[in-house]
Formats: C-alpha cells, sequence, structure tokens
C-alpha cells in the first residue's frame, strides 16, 4: 500500500485518491481553528504560496480530537480559514486522527513516522512531508512553525 492509495474527501463532500499529487510534495497538517496554534495557517498558507508553483501542496484536515478546538463542520473550519487567514490551500473533512475511527490517512502517516513515544498524535498542527515518490519523510511536532521546515521543503523540491 502506498500514500497515493488513499481516498480523502473535502469539505463539499468530493472523494478523491491521493494519486492526485503523484509527483507532488505535500505537507498534511491536522488542523483546529479554536486551537493555540491556529496562527500557523499563516505560515502553512505562505508555505504554500511560495512553492506551489514547484509541485508543492500543502493539505490540511480538521481534527477535533485535541482540546475540542474544531467544534463545527469542516466546511465551517474551511470558511474560518479562508476568512482569517486567507488560506487557499485544499481543506477537507473534518476526521478522526487518532484511535478505531482514525481516517486511513493519518492510520498510514503513522505507521511511517512515529512521535517521539508513540505513534499517536498528541495535538493539532502535527506535519508530515511527503516526498515526491510518496513517502513520509519527515513529522513535525505542533511546536515547530511552518517557516522552520522550509529548508526541508526545498530538499524535497
Amino acid at each position: 500500500m502506498s500514500i497515493y492509495d488513499i481516498e480523502v474527501t473535502q469539505t463539499d463532500g468530493t472523494t478523491y485518491p491521493l494519486a492526485k499529487y503523484q509527483g507532488d510534495v505535500l505537507l498534511i497538517v491536522n488542523t483546529a481553528s479554536e486551537c493555540g496554534f491556529t496562527s500557523q495557517f499563516g505560515g502553512l498558507q505562505e508555505l504554500y504560496e511560495t512553492y506551489r508553483d514547484q509541485g508543492f501542496t500543502v493539505l490540511g484536515f480538521p481534527c477535533n480530537q485535541f482540546g475540542k478546538q474544531e467544534p463545527g463542520t469542516g466546511q465551517e473550519a474551511e470558511t474560518n480559514c479562508k476568512l482569517n487567514y486567507g488560506v487557499t490551500f485544499p481543506m477537507h473533512e473534518k476526521i478522526d486522527v487518532n484511535g478505531e475511527n482514525a481516517h486511513p490517512l493519518f492510520t498510514y502517516l503513522k505507521a511511517q513516522q512515529s512521535g517521539l513515544f508513540s505513534e499517536n498524535i498528541k495535538w493539532n498542527f502535527t506535519k508530515f512531508l511527503i516526498d515526491r515518490e510518496g513517502n513520509v519523510i519527515h513529522r513535525y511536532s505542533p511546536q515547530k512553525p511552518p517557516e522552520k521546515i522550509k529548508d526541508a521543503i526545498e530538499k524535497v523540491l
């Protein structure tokens, strides 16, 4: 199985395979619009704008598993991101990233790059960097701001 075999759903209900991004560099992030790290949306958008013409995409996945910091629907989260942070990168349906209802994408990502003490994601804004071949090459903690991973993105571009 590869990351390209996994299907995801956009906030409008449209489902598509991640094979759509085959050959691109991806940064996949579990997000929340009422989190202390919510300001990272600005940095994620900046990365997207800077590198998208080179085949780079940020994919956001709202999640309400940490402190109930994404209480609305995925569409509400997307609207909030657009209005407050100018987000234009793809946002998706609200999902779980841990537990028995974890989305297959995050089950896959966690299996490829575990955290410091376990596979489980500890909080919102955990970031996974995927190279052009679909390899999960790095997992970043929520505390790592997007601007601090520019060098890693440039290496895989």
